[in-house]
């Protein structure tokens, strides 16, 4: 096998492509041909040692893959090899093959297309745990979706839609703004222009969202918390700006808001069964065409490099997928 070993997290540019030993499944596992894998933001964080989770040193990085059985440890009964399967994991993706824990691992409806499946299980179970079980978003209610035009964001103004809510997109720039628009969000704010305070208050009527969904952090954080509804959700995502914002406490007091923790990861480990149950939800979803995820680029496996690159000049509309011919 080959894959992208980090042996210095230093960062990106420490990555080497190198060929390995393919790994033999331990008990309780299952090795992956891998077809696809996406890029997610922690897995830029990672090779930078700068992620909560740090994977011990040599290590492949890529967390979210898709592709095909080929071995199965002892004890695994609900795979078999030649299944189609995404799979989440701590690392191991940007290669050809890995080996992943099977509780992890999602089989494949027929016509679920790999690329698709490797960028569908930890974007959109994030987002089904945010919006839906953290948050309680119902039909009426309006969502403002921060970081709308990435991974996430295009996530969010999908389910925000299928559950029948307002969705504001708020994104950098025009040209991100208008490609909300064409995923269905019914509003958009440039907040690289515009004052996101005076356009909230404008599009909902001086009342606020019910429910934000933050993936970027930063400065923009206490504007809109400060702009929320009366009992208003705030869903802590991530730090996509770099900064982790502190917030007043009084305004949490004042506006009757809740200040809800997202971390899908844990939330998978400790409620296997409600995210199974989750995740069959988007399956059911993604069959009926109401959710689809977003890809920015395919490109091969051995330009990964070049995909972290587009990441982190913030040009990413929607997922990037690498692929093994």
């Amino acid at each position: 096998m080959h894959a992208w070993l980090c042996e210095n997290p230093i960062g990106v540019e420490a990555l080497q492509w190198k060929e390995l030993p393919t790994p033999v499944p331990k008990a309780g596992e299952v090795l992956i041909a891998i077809r696809a894998a996406s890029l997610n933001f922690p897995d830029l964080l990672t090779v930078q040692n700068k992620y909560q989770f740090k994977p011990p040193l040599p290590f492949v990085p890529g967390s979210e893959y898709a592709g095909v059985v080929e071995a199965v440890g002892e004890g695994v009964k609900h795979l078999k090899v030649g299944h189609a399967v995404a799979a989440i994991g701590s690392s191991g993706g940007f290669g050809t093959h890995a080996c992943v824990a099977a509780a992890g691992v999602m089989p494949l409806p027929p016509g679920f297309a790999f690329d698709d499946a490797s960028a569908f299980v930890m974007t959109y179970g994030t987002t089904h745990h945010a919006l839906l079980d953290r948050a309680q978003l119902k039909a009426g209610e309006t969502l403002l979706v921060l970081g709308a035009a990435g991974g996430v964001g295009t996530a969010a103004i999908q389910i925000g839609k299928v559950v029948g809510a307002r969705v504001i997109a708020a994104a950098s720039s025009d040209e991100k703004c208008d490609f909300c628009k064409s995923l269905g969000a019914d509003a958009t704010i440039n907040y690289g222009s515009g004052n996101i305070r005076d356009e909230l208050k404008k599009l909902t009527d001086g009342k606020g969202p019910d429910v934000v969904y933050d993936p970027v952090g930063g400065d923009l954080a206490e504007p809109v918390f400060r702009s929320i509804a009366w009992r208003g959700r705030y869903l802590v995502v991530g730090f996509a700006q770099g900064g982790i914002p502190a917030l007043p406490l009084n305004l949490a007091l004042l506006k009757g808001a809740s200040i809800v923790g997202v971390f899908w990861g844990d939330f998978a480990r400790r409620e296997p069964k409600a995210n199974a149950a989750a995740l069959a939800e988007l399956a059911g979803w993604y069959a009926e065409g109401r959710i689809k995820p977003v890809i920015d680029q395919k490109l091969p496996m051995k330009e990964l490099p070049a995909a972290y690159a587009r990441m982190g000049s913030r040009k990413v509309r929607g997922k990037l997928v690498m692929v093994n011919d």
